[in-house]
C-alpha cells in the first residue's frame, strides 16, 4: 500500500532546487517536533523519542553542510540555534517536559520562511548568476537578520 504524503515528499524532493532541499529539511525537523508534542501530551514516551530524535538527526545534517568561509555570521548564527535546538531538544527528552518544544518549531519555521525568499530570489536570477550566488543579496539580509534574531533570543 502507498502512503500518499510519502509521495508528495519523494516528488518534492526530486524536483526541488539545492535551497528547496534546505527547506523540506526545516519542514522535516518542525514535523518532528510537533509531532513529539504531541506525543508527549499523550503520554506516548516511545514515539516522543523517536520524533525528538528524527529532529536531532535533520539538524545534525543541516549543521553538517554549513559553509562557514562563505556563510560568515549567518553560518555561525544558524550552527549556534542548531546547538541550541538539540540542547532544548535533549532537555525535553530528558525531561519529559516538552512545552518549548512549540516555540522551537515556530523558530525553524521563520528560518524555513527565509530560505524560502532566498529560493525566490535565486530562481529569479538567470541561471549563470543562480550557479555563482550563494545567497542573492536581497534575501541574504532577511536570512542574516532572521538568524541574528535566533541568536539573541536563546
Amino acid at each position: 500500500m502507498s502512503d500518499p504524503a510519502r509521495m508528495y515528499r519523494e516528488a518534492a524532493v526530486r524536483y526541488a532546487s539545492p535551497v528547496g532541499l534546505i527547506v523540506i529539511l526545516y519542514e522535516e525537523v518542525i514535523r518532528s517536533l510537533r509531532k513529539a508534542h504531541q506525543a508527549s501530551q499523550l503520554n506516548r514516551v516511545e514515539l516522543r523519542c523517536t520524533s525528538l530524535t528524527h529532529a536531532i538527526h535533520v539538524i545534525g545534517h543541516l549543521q553538517s553542510v554549513l559553509d562557514f568561509e562563505k556563510g560568515g555570521d549567518v553560518a555561525r548564527n544558524l550552527s549556534n540555534f542548531y546547538n541550541v535546538a538539540r540542547r532544548v531538544i535533549l532537555e525535553c527528552n530528558n525531561s519529559g517536559k516538552c512545552e518549548r518544544l512549540l516555540a522551537l518549531s515556530g523558530d525553524f519555521s521563520n528560518v524555513a520562511q527565509a530560505w524560502q525568499q532566498v529560493d525566490r530570489e535565486r530562481a529569479k536570477l538567470p541561471d549563470a548568476a543562480s550557479q555563482q550566488a550563494t545567497i542573492p543579496p536581497g534575501a541574504l539580509a532577511a536570512l542574516q537578520d532572521t538568524a541574528s534574531r535566533l541568536r539573541v533570543q536563546r
